[in-house]
């Protein structure tokens, strides 16, 4: 009976000024839309989001909602939070579009999958949902229907999810229930008045999200300063080029670059001279480092151009990559390798701690290196590579077309056929495009790290190059930090495995958990902002659904 009360009540909760129209998949109408009943700590139903102003483009029937609870026997105090979740978002989908899965939920399966491996609930195992995240993570401009009972099933269990790793993961208060319900954009909102409603929140116990997140919180305190300039008028550009200058001599652009780089600290003190002196070779090589780039004594025209970005997109790219940082897993304990696609770089912590960096490569655009989790737990020594299909097909084929002796000449060999394409290897040794050693952490998007006989590529500050995978600079280094604890793997033994020519596998004791993130803003840890070019156009699309008016976000 107090079932069927609650139900009644959530129904009603749900349905409640709906003015005599339906809410299935239209979006609601505007209005003042306030609940004349709402259930205390539920909050009121949104009509002001419409679907010109919604966050995704698809729209759900409350009763569905309600159908889902009683079904799958919802706990109560999760069902008074879905109903919330979902009358703060009118009804519209939080993790999908019409075009695929958000971003948001690719971050949270991201942290739902690390939680699940590493914190060991069970109370979140759910093969169901993990083959079809599976399968909509790899697909291909898939098209999704707001009644297909698959994507509703899956909608309302990644919300039942989330709620429960909120209120389980987090000290009580951090997260606040309309904070929680916020964590997925709702709307398209104007980038100052977002950063403004971020900035000037007041909680009366002191407890902030930004408190549990420390990558969040540093970022966040950027945003102030970001804020503050854009609201000041922001920063002119620079105009002319360094070209000809030198240590001593003077030009107009001089002072430009000296006015634009102290507006956001890169320049100490207050020199405004024309003089091309060491205050601006300290302001260019500051600049430089957060972007990215080797040091050097004058900006390139490129440089030039990063600079020039308006304050304005730079806020915007500050405000989606904290939307981006909600999903770190917490202080995660133990090893754990850390990418950022944007910057090139893998990082490897241990307890907390900084233990090594990495440049790497990425793969290049049409064949783009995805974020996801994953469990390195293997290291092959001197490996084949078995080529994907895309590129036998794409590359391999016309080739062999005109030179039958392709195959030899690239030490490849036919193993069978799959798909109605052959299947091709190609074996270990010096030529082999996979290097002398990779490290595996299975997925189905079958990425995983490389050592490469591509060296040179390691020396450009954009390396963005592979067909999907990761490429290491110094593979040898992160094969004998793994194996450590492995006395029989010691420094000689793993070279020579590297150089055997004869493939051999190494199961590692305990997986170390990857993390590859896409993060174009971020403060390091010498507290300095970082940014980085939005190679794959993520920001851009990220962008379109948060913002509203003429977006100035960061171009590549």
């Amino acid at each position: 009976m107090k079932k069927l009360l609650l139900y009644t009540a959530l129904l009603w909760t749900a349905l409640s000024a709906c003015n005599a129209q339906t809410d299935s998949a239209d979006g609601g109408t505007t209005g003042p839309g306030a609940d004349a009943v709402a259930e205390k700590k539920i909050s009121s139903r949104d009509r002001y989001i419409t679907r010109t102003n919604a966050y995704s483009d698809l729209f759900l029937d409350s009763t569905a909602l309600i159908d889902f609870i009683r079904t799958r026997k919802v706990p109560d105090s999760t069902a008074r939070r879905m109903v919330s979740f979902y009358n703060t978002r009118n009804y519209q989908f939080a993790w999908f579009t019409s075009a695929g899965l958000t971003e948001q939920a690719r971050g949270f399966w991201n942290l739902h999958d690390y939680h699940t491996t590493y914190q060991h609930d069970t109370t979140f195992h759910d093969k169901n949902l993990q083959r079809r995240m599976d399968d909509w993570t790899t697909q291909e401009n898939p098209r999704f229907a707001a009644t297909d009972k698959n994507v509703l099933q899956t909608e309302f269990t990644l919300t039942e999810h989330f709620i429960q790793y909120i209120r389980r993961n987090y000290p009580d208060g951090q997260v606040k229930r309309k904070e929680m319900e916020r964590f997925v954009p709702v709307k398209k909102r104007d980038p100052m008045e977002l950063a403004d409603s971020l900035l000037t929140k007041k909680h009366k116990d002191n407890k902030y999200f930004e408190d549990a997140n420390a990558s969040y919180g540093a970022l966040k305190k950027e945003l102030k300063r970001y804020y503050d300039i854009v609201k000041a008028g922001g920063w002119q550009p620079v105009t002319g080029s360094m070209k000809g200058l030198k240590p001593g001599s003077s030009a107009p652009i001089v002072a430009q670059l000296k006015r634009r780089l102290a507006i956001t600290g890169d320049l100490p003190g207050g020199d405004t001279s024309a003089v091309f002196n060491d205050t601006l070779l300290t302001g260019i090589r500051n600049f430089q480092q957060r972007m990215g780039y080797t040091p050097s004594d004058r900006l390139t025209d490129q440089q030039l151009k990063d600079l020039n970005v308006p304050a304005r997109a730079r806020l915007e790219q500050v405000l989606i990559n904290l939307e981006r940082m909600r999903w770190l897993p917490q202080s995660p304990e133990g090893r754990i390798i850390v990418v950022n696609i944007p910057e090139f770089v893998l990082h490897v912590y241990e307890n907390k701690q900084k233990v090594f960096d990495m440049n790497i490569v990425v793969g290049k655009e049409g064949h783009t290196t995805t974020a996801f989790n994953g469990d390195l737990n293997q290291v092959v020594f001197s490996p084949y590579w078995n080529v994907p299909p895309s590129i036998v097909k794409n590359e391999i084929l016309p080739k062999l077309a005109s030179n039958p002796g392709y195959l030899d000449a690239q030490n490849m060999e036919q193993i069978g056929t799959e798909g109605g394409l052959p299947k091709i290897r190609q074996r270990p040794g010096p030529d082999n495009s996979l290097g002398r050693v990779k490290f595996l952490f299975p997925n189905s998007l079958n990425i995983y790290f490389h050592d490469t006989n591509a060296k040179s590529l390691f020396s450009k500050d954009k390396r963005a190059f592979s067909h999907g995978c990761i490429r290491l600079a110094e593979p040898e280094k992160l094969a004998n930090y793994l194996l450590q604890d492995m006395p029989e793997w010691d420094a000689a033994r793993i070279e020579e495995a590297m150089n055997a020519g004869t493939e051999k596998y190494v199961r590692l004791r305990k997986p170390v958990p990857v993390v590859i993130t896409y993060y174009t803003a971020w403060v390091d840890d010498a507290g300095r902002l970082n940014f980085r070019d939005d190679i794959y156009a993520h920001d851009r699309e990220l962008a379109q659904k948060m913002f509203s008016g003429n977006q100035q976000t960061a171009k590549r």
